[in-house]
């Protein structure tokens, strides 16, 4: 009598341990604690911009702070480095962008592989590049654009932020396509090479859509094209490069959230889900715009499969572009 008692009570007790024990193990107890979202640039770019818009639904959607730390050097690769090789329990996230992912190992070995070593999560916002002309040049479509370059080869200038830029490598990779040979002219970031096209100095840029867009409306540019797959709809009067007879051009910049590689299946899909969530209130939709930033909130299996078209077609930039290795 006295052992089936004893193991009369034990029995639930056991059972209840067990049962607190799997709950605490399982994925849906996470978060416990703060998760931590870290960006490889300076505070008030559009990269760390993002990440605030995006932490504090977020935050406010799973319960915990989401907090972000801005850990710039080496154009993000630090940053990417230090969250590849960091615990994968999910409290320690990256914002990765296109330059940091897809650009950077393809121009220059890293220490880390984009493919392998992290976990996609969503693809949270996304923007094109806008092909701007000084208003003053002769032309108003990208054919026209087109022979009026070939007939000037290697005459005439474009800028872009800088060697190795989105932008640098949008511009190569358009001039390979169309056979037209032009003058490179690099700035240290958008703004200036805006304000050189703005004032003449180079007939063209491809623009980011935040530098562009202000621009464009203000009539101090001109935009012909834009880079991305489908039309703009900040700018939907102006058609894509791929419209125009090149297919095979899609050019975007993007930022999304990743985690080390062997982040839990369940957390990477939660994250996801909340991203989705996020990207739809009004508020997240109005503060994106301002930033010329359309939101995405893609799954998983969308972020990696647009990860490994990016990486195979900025390659093809690079080389277009002849800065392997710089």
């Amino acid at each position: 009598m006295k052992v089936r008692k004893t193991a009369a009570v034990a029995a639930p007790l056991v059972a209840a341990i067990v049962f607190v024990t799997s709950s605490l193990a399982q994925p849906n107890a996470w978060p416990q604690q703060p998760v931590k979202i870290v960006v490889g640039l300076a505070a008030g770019g559009l990269t760390d911009t993002i990440t605030r818009i995006i932490a504090q639904p977020l935050g406010e959607q799973l319960g915990q702070p989401m907090v972000v730390e801005n850990r710039p050097g080496a154009a993000g690769t630090i940053a990417a480095e230090v969250v590849a090789r960091g615990p994968a329990d999910g409290y320690t996230l990256v914002m990765g962008n296109l330059p940091q992912m897809v650009i950077l190992p393809a121009m220059q070995t890293t220490k880390y592989d984009p493919l392998k070593d992290f976990a996609p999560i969503s693809l949270v916002g996304s923007n094109p590049f806008v092909l701007c002309v000084n208003p003053k040049l002769p032309v108003h479509t990208l054919a026209e654009f087109i022979a009026y370059v070939k007939a000037r080869p290697g005459q005439l200038a474009f800028g872009s932020g800088g060697i190795g830029n989105g932008t640098h490598l949008s511009m190569a990779y358009f001039l390979k396509l169309a056979g037209l040979d032009m003058i490179h002219v690099p700035y240290k970031g958008g703004a200036p090479a805006m304000a050189d096209l703005v004032a003449g100095h180079v007939v063209a840029n491809f623009s980011s859509s935040s530098d562009a867009l202000p621009q464009v409306r203000a009539g101090t540019v001109r935009a012909i094209a834009v880079s991305s797959g489908t039309r703009w709809p900040k700018l939907p009067d102006v058609p894509t490069v791929s419209e125009l007879g090149y297919p095979t051009f899609k050019t975007i910049t993007w930022n999304g959230l990743m985690a080390p590689a062997k982040t839990p299946k369940e957390i990477v899909s939660r994250v996801a889900a909340e991203v989705a969530r996020a990207v739809k209130e009004p508020a997240v939709i109005e503060h994106m715009g301002n930033q010329g930033i359309d939101p995405i909130g893609s799954t998983p299996e969308e972020f990696a499969a647009a990860i490994k078209d990016d990486v195979a077609l900025w390659t093809e930039a690079v080389n277009a572009a002849g800065v392997k290795g710089q």
